[in-house]
C-alpha cells in the first residue's frame, strides 16, 4: 500500500496564505513549490503522488510536511543563513588602505590596481572591489587652485554677490581674452573603432598656419556673448574692445565688469575716467575661475577647435565669429552659478584620512 502523508491541518488563515503563496506570479520558484507541496498534503495526497506531482523525491516532502508542522507558515521561507566566511575581510581593507600610503616599488611613481595585487600578493579583482567599494579612483585625478590672496573673501564676496544679486539698472560684464588660439590644419573625419563603433578621428600630425586672440564679454543676466579677434593680446587692444563693446551698450547704465589679474587690466585709470559708468572688479590672485566668462570658453573650445581643422587664421577667425553669431541666436543663456570656495583643508594628504 502506497504510504500516505501525515495527517496535517492548518488554520482557515494559514491555508489562505498558503494558496496566496503557491499562486503568486511574484514569488521565489522555491516558496511557491513549498506552497503546493503543503496544500497536497493538507488534501490527504500520498507522499508518493505528491513527489511525482512537484518532480521531487519523496524525503522532500516529508522535510517539507516537518518544517510546517513545527514553523507554520514560516516554513515556506528561506531560514537565515550566515553564509561563506568572506575571504577579505577589514584587515584586508585596512592592508590595501595602508599600503596606499606607502611609496610605490622602485622604479614606479604612482599605484594602480596590478600593481597593488602583486605587492600584496592577492587577487587583482579583489582589490578593484575593494577600491570601488571605498570610492577610490587611482587613475581620476583632480587639480585644485587654492588662493592666497589676503583679501580672498572679500573680493570672491564681491564678484559673486554680482552674480546673485545684481546692482539696480547696472549690466554685469565678465571679461576676459583666450590667447595663442592656434588655426592648426590637419586631415579630419571618422572612423570605426575596435568594436564597431564610429568616432570621430583627426590624424595626429598638423600644420600651424599661426595664432589668433579672443576678447569676450559675457553679460550675466542674458547669456549674450560679445566677442572680438585680434592678433595680439595688449593692453591697447583690450581697451580698444572695450571701446566698441560699449557702443553697442546703453549709456545710460552702468557697468560692473569683472576681470582677472592680467597686467592688460589694470593700469587702465585714464579710460576709467572717460568712462565713469564702468567699475572694474578683479578676481583674487590665483581665482580666474571666479570669472564666468570661463564657463563659455570651456563651451567654446568643446564645440568650436577640439579636433577641428583651419587652413588658416582667416578661416580661423570666421569660424570665430559665426560661432559667436549662432551661439547668441540658439544658445545663449544665463549660467547659474554653482562654484564653491576651495578651502586648503579639504585636501587631505592620503588616502587613509579620507576613509576613516
Amino acid at each position: 500500500m502506497p504510504r500516505k502523508a501525515e495527517t496535517i491541518v492548518c488554520t482557515a488563515q494559514e491555508r489562505k496564505e498558503i494558496e496566496r503563496i503557491a499562486k503568486s506570479r511574484t514569488a521565489q520558484f522555491q516558496h511557491a513549490q513549498r506552497a503546493k507541496i503543503i496544500l497536497k498534503c493538507l488534501d490527504g495526497m500520498t507522499i508518493k503522488q505528491i513527489a511525482q506531482d512537484m518532480n521531487v523525491r519523496p524525503n522532500t516532502v516529508i522535510d517539507r510536511r516537518n518544517q510546517f508542522k513545527t514553523s507554520r507558515v514560516d516554513a515556506l521561507y528561506d531560514r537565515p543563513r550566515s553564509g561563506k566566511p568572506p575571504i577579505y575581510t577589514e584587515d584586508f581593507r585596512k592592508l590595501v588602505l595602508d599600503t596606499l600610503q606607502d611609496d610605490p616599488p622602485e622604479g614606479y611613481t604612482k599605484w594602480d590596481g596590478p600593481l597593488l595585487a602583486r605587492h600584496l600578493d592577492t587577487s587583482v579583482d579583489a582589490v578593484w572591489r575593494l577600491l570601488r567599494k571605498e570610492g577610490i579612483c587611482l587613475a581620476r585625478k583632480r587639480s585644485w587652485c587654492v588662493s592666497t590672496d589676503p583679501e580672498f573673501a572679500a573680493k570672491a564676496a564681491d564678484i559673486v554677490g554680482l552674480y546673485l544679486a545684481p546692482p539696480k539698472n547696472a549690466i554685469v560684464l565678465a571679461v576676459d581674452e583666450k590667447p595663442s588660439i592656434q588655426a592648426l590644419s590637419r586631415t579630419t573625419g571618422f572612423v570605426y573603432t575596435r568594436n564597431g563603433k564610429i568616432a570621430r578621428a583627426y590624424k595626429s600630425t598638423y600644420k600651424r598656419n599661426g595664432t589668433m586672440n579672443l576678447f569676450a564679454a559675457l553679460t550675466i543676466a542674458t547669456g549674450n556673448l560679445y566677442g572680438k579677434v585680434t592678433k595680439q593680446k595688449k593692453r591697447v587692444d583690450f581697451l580698444k574692445f572695450m571701446d566698441e563693446l560699449l557702443l553697442g551698450l546703453s549709456q545710460d547704465k552702468q557697468y560692473h565688469v569683472i576681470l582677472d589679474n592680467y597686467c592688460i587690466h589694470k593700469r587702465c585709470d585714464e579710460w576709467l575716467n572717460k568712462h565713469p559708468n564702468v567699475k572694474f572688479h578683479f578676481t583674487p590672485t590665483s581665482a580666474s575661475w571666479l570669472n564666468m566668462v570661463e564657463i563659455w570658453f570651456g563651451i567654446f573650445s568643446r564645440k568650436i577647435l577640439s579636433g577641428s581643422s583651419f587652413s588658416s587664421t582667416d578661416e580661423l577667425r570666421q569660424a570665430i565669429e559665426r560661432y559667436i553669431k549662432a551661439y547668441n541666436a540658439n544658445d545663449a543663456h544665463p549660467f547659474t552659478w554653482r562654484k564653491r570656495q576651495v578651502k586648503g583643508a579639504q585636501i587631505k594628504n592620503n588616502i587613509y584620512n579620507l576613509c576613516r
